[in-house]
């Protein structure tokens, strides 16, 4: 346990942002192929069917962080996130928007809801980002998310660079890249007011950097499974 003094705010925020942004997993050579257009249609669509996987366990982590909070206030906001997610009836929200997606980019839906062709690697690293946040107090677990500071950048940057490269997608399909540029700016400033108030000693924001880190080593890991599958065929992995 360190006995440091406190950072202040400003550079608690600061080491945050540092910290997440040379692991974000835009700086990924997967994620660069895609943004320069490089990605070939069978790539694109290998990304999209086990990144659902990361989109199902999403709702999940939140009301894991849901169940940790005495607070209604907190818990109040924080089941927004649930709302946006899986929308309010059936065909609603974000994970019905990556649906939309993945039929976009000539998916089978079905298919891919299955979840039967997940690769064990990302299946690994997201059931990870489960874990982490059912294990480690309410204050880290909300740290994990603010990799979503860097959210709005690479959405922008990704609906730029699929209309350039990748026209054959549908550009309606792409309704969940445009709204995450939003909602995430929204989610991250209620986040990081929650971890500034409540993680006040040194070691507390230690931890939540730590956590910080972890989510985005989750995410870069992810990336690297359908990275490796991509570069090898079926026959030879």
């Amino acid at each position: 346990m360190t006995t440091d003094a406190a950072l202040s705010p400003d550079d608690f925020v600061a080491r945050l942002r540092e910290e997440g942004d040379k692991r974000y997993h835009d700086r990924h050579p997967f994620h660069l192929r895609m943004h320069e257009g490089s990605l070939t249609r069978e790539q694109i669509q290998a990304w999209v069917l086990n990144r659902y996987y990361y989109q199902t366990r999403i709702p999940i982590k939140d009301a894991i962080i849901l169940s940790k909070s005495d607070d209604p206030t907190f818990r109040r906001m924080w089941m927004q996130r649930i709302v946006d997610h899986d929308g309010k009836a059936e065909g609603e929200g974000g994970l019905a928007q990556w649906q939309r997606l993945a039929e976009g980019v000539g998916l089978d839906v079905d298919e891919v809801k299955s979840l039967r062709r997940v690769l064990p690697g990302v299946r690994f690293a997201c059931d990870a980002y489960v874990t982490l946040v059912r294990e480690q107090p309410l204050v880290e677990a909300v740290a994990s998310s603010l990799t979503e500071f860097f959210s709005p950048d690479i959405m922008t940057r990704r609906i730029a660079a699929w209309e350039t490269h990748y026209p054959w997608v549908r550009a309606e399909t792409l309704a969940y890249f445009r709204n995450r540029v939003t909602r995430a700016r929204d989610d991250s400033r209620q986040a990081i007011d929650y971890v500034l108030a409540h993680a006040t000693a040194r070691d507390q924001q230690e931890r939540c950097i730590e956590a910080l880190i972890t989510k985005c080593q989750i995410l870069w890991a992810l990336l690297d499974a359908v990275s490796n599958a991509a570069a090898h065929p079926r026959g030879e992995r």
